[in-house]
């Protein structure tokens, strides 16, 4: 009998013990953080001009992120455009960033400080290179724009550095045979529609709002770039092959183009960031970029582009090991 008793009080003292060792599982297992902790700390996010697509996108990025990662406080930094960014994130003033990817590749071509440690996160959308004149103008080809002022962008934009370059294929020497006037979309419509400019150079996603704002209050029209305008880009060196042959659609500017597609040029936004980013935070940027793509291109139609299939496509940039992380996550 004691036997029994005895062998009863183990088998329950036993109970008892794996008992306990399962509560302090739990606790430990609650107490404890395991694996990579969530991504903390305030970042830089380089912009564009106020009323370009690069601004409102990051807007509504920065919104999506606070839901992702509560933790990092996102701040806006508004600027000239691609050339600016990449300078800004190779000085540690920004750690995110958007860029085209021919002003990457002649960043890296110059040698600019800190090429080594840009690397990429995703492709974004493509920008649609838009010539901008009145309706009544005699402007048929870039060729046509010899004496006349033409808004080229700011420095440091990446506008500036593709109306260079086309001027450039199109014949005409840029500082020599036009009237150069360095401004932003966040101006150009306007001194187009008082007179004071007589075309003017945008790249941007489709439809641009302030593109789209003048077109329907003031008489416009695209002017196409043919073909043969990019053969002649893809002639002049190795950062010029990132552009590409595009149709601005017939209903982009449904006043500016009377129904009727356009010719022009593409190049691919990259979302950039350098070497030094942490890569928990990198792999979740890039998860809401790509989670978030619906919610943003609902309002922003360019963002309707970003897709999983070609996120990965982000040259001339490597892959930051962040993003390499989250892509491998999600591949099927």
């Amino acid at each position: 009998m004691l036997d029994s008793l005895s062998r009863s009080v183990r088998r329950r003292l036993l109970t008892v013990s794996a008992a306990v060792l399962v509560v302090c599982g739990l606790l430990v297992w609650w107490l404890v953080p395991f694996g990579t902790p969530a991504p903390s700390g305030r970042v830089a996010f380089s912009t564009g001009v106020p009323t370009g697509v690069y601004q409102r996108y990051g807007e509504l990025l920065q919104q999506a992120l606070a839901r992702d990662l509560p933790d990092v406080s996102i701040t806006l930094r508004n600027s000239e455009g691609s050339q600016q960014n990449l300078a800004r994130l190779a000085s540690g003033e920004a750690d995110f960033t958007i860029a085209t990817s021919d002003a990457v590749a002649q960043y890296q071509r110059d040698r600019k400080p800190g090429f080594e440690q840009l690397r990429g996160c995703a492709r974004l959308y493509d920008d649609y290179v838009q010539l901008v004149v009145r309706k009544d103008a005699p402007v048929r080809s870039v060729a046509d724009l010899r004496g006349l002022r033409v808004g080229v962008g700011q420095e440091g934009s990446g506008v500036r550095l593709i109306a260079d370059r086309v001027l450039a294929a199109g014949g005409l020497t840029p500082d020599v045979d036009i009237e150069p006037v360095s401004a932003g979309i966040d101006t150009m419509p306007g001194l187009l529609e008082r007179g004071e400019l007589d075309a003017f150079f945008w790249s941007g996603g489709l439809p641009t709002q302030a593109v789209q704002a003048l077109s329907e209050r003031f008489p416009v029209r695209l002017v196409p770039l043919d073909a043969t305008l990019i053969d002649n880009l893809h002639d002049v060196g190795e950062s010029n092959r990132h552009y590409r042959s595009a149709v601005i659609p017939a209903d982009a500017y449904a006043r500016a183009q009377d129904g009727q597609p356009v010719e022009t040029l593409a190049v691919a936004n990259l979302l950039v960031t350098t070497d030094a980013s942490d890569s928990s935070l990198v792999e979740g940027f890039t998860r809401t970029v790509i989670r978030s793509r619906d919610r943003i291109g609902g309002q922003v139609h360019p963002a309707q582009l970003v897709d999983l299939r070609t996120a990965i496509y982000t040259e001339p940039l490597a892959l930051h090991e962040g993003a390499q992380r989250y892509y491998r996550s999600v591949k099927p």
